[in-house]
């Protein structure tokens, strides 16, 4: 289906997966609830690796690889992170297929049972802290600043490309401190990391907060978190960081023995990030056209389109397309001369388009003539004639103009949608009505929360780590409060 069909205003749901579609992003596997990332949209995937990985070196931290098979008997070991991922496990009983004799249909050889069985891995707390009772003897082995890049399974019921699905790829950090301070210190670290990527990288606003503690991680003290709003007025939670405090090592035993001579149990955090940040991107900057992708992120940030129609215009006109094309290479900005010419020109304008190129450059045998080239950007769908003298050096600045356009046209829709509210009526006519964030007093209470998004279908996103004290009146049950948290509908 062509994605100009439908509208984002009329369906977002449709639109955005059309988009996924259509700008070959990625597509439904056959394996039920599984996607497969097409090269176009894994490019991108590689730059946030790329951006993500540089910044988690920079903070001291090393990367390594962990099993994708879990032993069942390390869940039992932390009984809230057990109960957290239960419902989604994957577990492998069985090591060996066989044909059946008599039918020739292969089945599961019944004789090939495992002894234990085998989570498939949904996140790898226990693993790497098993691993970590044989690596830490002393504080001198402290800290363990590690990060691994994988893929998890987690069994959805319900998926979407990019935002939810059986399988995805992510990373996910884990570390070992000392003490208490040490691994806060840590986990509001990498919060700052992803938020910092997250605003001037994907150009996507975040709010700063700590999750409630019934939207705590499974085995956590704390959960940190970056909530971002989609243009659709709903929060997609875009990456976590989390304070395990002693929980997996006493799960675990692992110890150390302090500069005193003490034995001590090591404190811990884990954070990640996952392909959830495609959506992220898709869903906060995109239209109808198709996607909007931030420079600092587009695999192509400046395409050249030659226009011609005789052999003599195309031996002129693509002569100057290849200097340009060097020129700007020099820069160091990723750029395409797209040659092909069994595709139109106006085929080619709208499928750059579609796929979310920054800059586009046109030139044809009258801007030879001129020395000038044709500059449309993709976030505005401004044209400008450009003196081609001029492109070394205004290129690059357009590039980051649009940059900061792009962030702050969503840091605008973003402020236009948080609502303060005091009542439920209010509560209830700000999702319905105005949708996005809604500041709202709550009692603190687990049953209140759970009451509220029973009723409201909205989540506490997070308490925000900025937050003012102010005594107020819960919306719900109008007990006694002493801060606002953010309430929204959410992915």
């Amino acid at each position: 289906m062509d994605i100009k069909k439908v509208k984002r205003s009329e369906d977002y749901s449709a639109w955005y997966n059309n988009l996924v579609k259509n700008a070959d992003l990625a597509e439904h596997s056959d394996v039920k609830g599984c996607m497969i990332i097409k090269p176009y949209g894994y490019a991108i995937w590689e730059k946030m690796q790329a951006e993500l990985d540089s910044r988690f070196k920079e903070t001291g931290h090393s990367n390594a690889y962990f099993p994708l098979f879990i032993p069942k008997s390390f869940f039992t070991k932390e009984a809230s992170h057990v109960d957290g991922f239960a419902k989604e496990c994957a577990v492998v009983t069985h090591y060996r297929l066989k044909v059946d004799p008599d039918t020739k249909e292969i089945i599961v050889d019944p004789d090939a049972k495992l002894e234990e069985e085998l989570i498939v891995r949904p996140t790898s707390e226990t693993i790497i802290w098993n691993t970590y009772r044989n690596w830490i003897q002393s504080y001198r082995d402290l800290p363990i600043l590690l990060n691994q890049w994988a893929n998890v399974v987690r069994w959805e019921m319900r998926t979407r490309l990019f935002l939810r699905t059986t399988e995805f790829l992510w990373q996910e950090g884990h570390t070992a401190h000392a003490t208490a301070e040490e691994a806060i210190e840590e986990t509001r670290k990498m919060l700052e990391v992803y938020a910092d990527f997250a605003e001037n990288i994907l150009a996507v606003p975040v709010i700063k907060g700590v999750k409630s503690a019934n939207e705590r991680f499974a085995g956590a003290l704390d959960t940190y978190c970056i909530e971002g709003l989609m243009q659709d007025g709903k929060a997609l939670q875009m990456g976590t960081s989390h304070f395990l405090g002693q929980n997996f090592a006493k799960a675990f035993d692992v110890k150390y023995v302090s500069k005193e001579n003490k034995s001590e149990y090591v404190w811990a955090t884990s954070w990640g990030v996952s392909t959830r940040l495609m959506g992220a991107l898709i869903m906060s900057h995109s239209d109808d056209e198709g996607l909007v992708l931030p420079p600092r992120l587009a695999p192509i940030q400046v395409v050249i389109v030659p226009i011609f129609r005789k052999d003599d215009e195309k031996t002129m006109v693509m002569e100057k397309a290849d200097a340009y094309y060097h020129l700007l290479k020099k820069q160091g900005i990723s750029v395409k001369l797209d040659d092909r010419d069994n595709l139109s020109p106006g085929y080619k304008f709208a499928d750059y388009e579609l796929k979310g190129v920054p800059v586009r450059i046109a030139i044809g045998p009258r801007d030879v003539q001129n020395q000038t080239v044709e500059v449309a950007r993709r976030d505005t769908k401004e044209k400008q004639v450009m003196s081609a003298a001029d492109l070394e050096h205004k290129i690059p600045h357009l590039l980051e103009q649009i940059q900061q356009n792009i962030y702050q046209k969503a840091l605008d829709y973003r402020s236009e949608h948080i609502h303060t509210v005091d009542s439920w009526d209010e509560f209830m006519d700000a999702l319905e009505n105005k949708t996005g964030f809604v500041s709202a007093h709550w009692d603190g209470s687990s049953e209140t929360e759970n009451k509220i998004k029973e009723l409201s279908k909205a989540t506490i996103r997070c308490i925000p780590l900025n937050n003012i004290q102010e005594s107020g009146k819960c919306i719900l049950t109008g007990n006694p409060s002493h801060e606002r948290v953010l309430f929204a509908r959410a992915y």
